[in-house]
């Protein structure tokens, strides 16, 4: 149940993500006209530190205590995974979608946060917010 519990709120982090990162994406295109490549590496990391919030917060807050680490410590190792992977993931699909198949910018940016939902979740769940080992 704890599980299901925890991929429930991921998720719902993750929508309020992606209005974030179709926000700025948004806003970034439209009212400085800024390259759809450039506007979405800002708009997947804003995203990115939006989420980082709410996870440490509330999707994994029984971890952070124990996580051996400090806020710093987890949103470096958040950013160095799930940030990358997301950053990475978005430009190649992005490039993908929007120059090879003529795909406008924000579906296909919908369809490239899809693509990373659940690497994200399991990057987070093992490498970011890992439970501490037990002691015996």
């Amino acid at each position: 149940m704890e599980h299901l519990i925890r991929w429930a709120r991921f998720n719902a982090v993750g929508l309020m993500g992606v209005m974030v990162q179709i926000t700025v994406l948004m806003f970034l295109r439209g009212v400085w006209n800024l390259h759809y490549l450039p506007a979405t590496a800002l708009a997947v990391e804003m995203a990115v530190l939006h989420n980082f919030c709410w996870h440490d917060r509330w999707t994994w807050s029984d971890r952070t205590a124990t996580a051996g680490t400090s806020v710093l410590g987890r949103l470096l190792r958040f950013n160095l995974t799930v940030g990358a992977v997301s950053i990475v993931q978005n430009l190649f699909l992005m490039e993908l979608l929007v120059a090879n198949l003529n795909l406008h910018y924000l579906p296909a940016n919908l369809l490239a946060i899809a693509s990373c939902s659940t690497l994200n979740y399991f990057s987070s769940n093992w490498l970011v917010f890992r439970q501490a080992a037990k002691e015996d």
